[in-house]
């Protein structure tokens, strides 16, 4: 694709622009719905607060998910938020074609039958608010119902293609 920037025409190299996006740490949650009484998730690293007033979060969703059927026609929807020592649990939910839910994953189902993971930060409970077509994701925008903090911790980050934690400085 040639965009013109500043009166100069560029095309911008996929890898390059790859490589650049991997230098920025991004914090990692699991999405889980309950659709059609199967237990559907997904990992992800695009996890934002949109709004204080109303309390709104968003995240993407690569459109050739196979996850996003499901969890898109789910009433509800879980964002656990991962600690530093939960990397196998945020790999197995990025996998295609893996039980997600099976052992060794511990789970409950939550107030409105969402799965919870456990031993996870923490988890907000959201309500579809909005979907979006951007680009080749659906942007997907949550209304929170609930949000509980379980172990406030060190979180789990995603940098250049690999997870990891956080140490701060002192």
């Amino acid at each position: 694709m040639t965009e013109t920037l500043h009166g100069r025409s560029s095309a911008l190299d996929a890898e390059g622009y790859r490589r650049a996006l991997a230098v920025h740490a991004a914090g990692v949650v699991i999405i889980t719905a309950q659709s059609d009484g199967i237990p559907v998730g997904l990992t992800a690293t695009s996890f934002s607060s949109v709004s204080l007033d109303p309390p709104l979060v968003s995240f993407y969703v690569d459109r050739t998910s196979t996850t996003w059927p499901r969890l898109g026609a789910a009433d509800h929807f879980a964002v656990n938020v991962l600690a530093s020592d939960q990397a196998e649990l945020a790999a197995r939910f990025a996998r295609r074609g893996t039980d997600r839910f099976a052992e060794p994953t511990r789970w409950r189902a939550g107030p409105l039958g969402a799965p919870l993971l456990q031993d996870v930060s923490a988890h907000l409970i959201c309500l579809p608010h909005e979907t979006m077509d951007v680009g080749d994701h659906v942007l997907v925008v949550g209304m929170v119902a609930e949000a509980r903090v379980h172990r406030p911790g060190r979180p789990l980050l995603y940098h250049q293609g690999r997870f990891g934690r956080f140490i701060a400085h002192p």
